[in-house]
This record gives C-alpha cells, structure tokens and sequence, in this order.
C-alpha cells in the first residue's frame, strides 16, 4: 500500500474531527454533522452524473476500482531501467542482436520484451518505433480515462452541494411560519456544501492526482525503453546510450546512476579479445 495516501486521507479527515470537536459543543456536536437527505443528495447525485458519462456499466464500475492504484505502492525505478537497456545492450555488442531473444525470457515487463522481440526479428527501426509508440500511447489513453473519471467526479460533488444547498434553502423559506423547521432545513442545506467539498478535496481531486503522477512515470518508463531499445538496434555505444537515457532523469537521480555502461563495455571488449 501506498503509505502516503492513506497517511494523508486518514490525516485530512483527522483535521476536519478536530474542527468539528473543538467547537461550541465539543463531542457533542460531532451528530450536527449527520444528515442521510445530505449524504444522499450529494454522494447519490454526483454518483449518477458519474454513471450518465460513462460509456457503460462496467466502464463506471471499473474507472471506481481504479481507486485501487492510488492506494498501491507501485515502484518504477527510473535509473534501474536504464541499467537494464544498458546490460542489454552489452549483451548485443558482445553476442549481436538475435543474443537478446534468450535475455528477454527473464524479462517481466510485456512492453520491453515486445520491443526486444520486433528488434530480433529485424523490424524495420521507424516501424519499431511506430508500433511502440502506439501502445503507448493507447496505455496513456486509457490511463487518462481513470484520472478524467476522478477529476469530473471531483467537480461533481460540490455542484450537487450547492444544489442540496438550494433545496434546503426553498425548503427552509416556504416554512419560515414553522420555527422548528427551520434548523433541519439549513442542516441539508450547509450540510450537502460541506459534503460535496469533502467528496471532492478529501477524495476525488487527490486521487486523479495520484494517478496522474503514476501514468506520467510509466509513460516515462516506457520512452526510456523506446528509446534504449532504438538505440541498441541502431548499434550505438552503450555510454552513448545511457548518457542519452539519462536525459530523462533528475539531476540528483543522474548523479546517483552507477558506471555500469562502462563496466559492461569493458566486460564486452574484454570478451571479443
């Protein structure tokens, strides 16, 4: 699990408690902020709004689950992907290009591996990189559909605030004859702002920025393969290559790359003489 999003959703609604008892009433008050017609009119609204843009049913069901990738650790270690396009491309220097069909069994990734098996079976480079290219960019597609789903559902919520706002508002001005309905009535109607704003601050707007980020390292992730593996066909030095690769990280994460393209080159010199 990703320790931070949790960390933070479980601080955030610690922070609104602790607003919450600090007033007037304390604990007291903490039913104040209760209201089923609220809950129901801004998470019921803002919900079928969600399920009236989807494509379909299991469209809307399976954009909700994706909940599930913010919440999960997932490393992608930048600077470790680039040791391993230069480990095989010291593979090919040393044992050529057909050599790296036997090094992409042990490889998980289904992107990479796909690369290395179109560069075997001598694909045209520009056409390498077209096939490349349009998976990724189909994998950012449906990415960015997850994170669109969030962030309209963000702006969703205190829409449906503002309109469980202005029922209770008619509600309360047509009874103002009956004082104790009065209260109840501005209960929903502030109450269902609040909600809306928690729904979409607490929750969705946090959530399409994380998922947001993890698609932009993987889309990163697999330009770096791309173009490691562009660069092994097109037999280029592999310290050219990571120096190329590198341009993809951080200074800091650039420092912290190991001499690894050096050591496997010598290792391949040292295997040819």
């Amino acid at each position: 699990m990703d320790i931070t999003t949790i960390v933070g959703m479980i601080v955030c609604i610690v922070v609104v408690f602790f607003g919450i008892i600090t007033g007037v009433d304390g604990f007291a008050g903490i039913p104040h902020f209760g209201d089923p017609p609220s809950v129901f009119i801004t998470l019921g609204g803002s919900i079928c709004c969600m399920m009236i843009q989807a494509k379909g049913f299991p469209e809307f069901i399976n954009s909700f689950k994706s909940i599930s990738i913010a919440l999960k650790k997932k490393e992608l270690n930048q600077a470790d992907a680039i040791k391993n396009i230069i480990d095989l491309s010291n593979v090919a220097r040393k044992e050529g290009l057909l050599a790296l069909e036997e090094a992409a069994n042990s490889i998980e990734d289904d992107f990479l591996k796909k690369g290395i098996m179109l560069i075997v079976d001598g694909t045209d480079p520009e056409l390498v990189r077209n096939i490349m290219q349009t998976e990724l960019d189909a994998v950012d597609t449906r990415h960015n559909e997850k994170i669109g789903f969030w962030a309209n559902w963000g702006g969703m919520g205190p829409a449906w605030g503002m309109i469980g706002t202005l029922i209770g508002l008619v509600n309360m001005l047509y009874n103002m004859d009956d004082m104790s309905s009065i209260g109840p009535n501005m209960a929903v109607a502030l109450l269902t702002t609040l909600y809306g704003s928690l729904l979409s601050n607490w929750i969705c707007i946090p959530v399409s920025f994380k998922l947001k980020m993890k698609n932009d390292d993987e889309i990163t992730m697999k330009q770096i393969m791309v173009e490691g593996l562009l660069s092994i066909q097109a037999g280029e030095n592999p310290r050219v290559i990571e120096e190329k690769l590198k341009s993809f990280l951080s200074p800091g994460e650039r420092e912290n790359q190991g001499d690894d393209a050096q050591a496997g080159e010598a290792a391949a010199e040292g295997g040819e003489a």
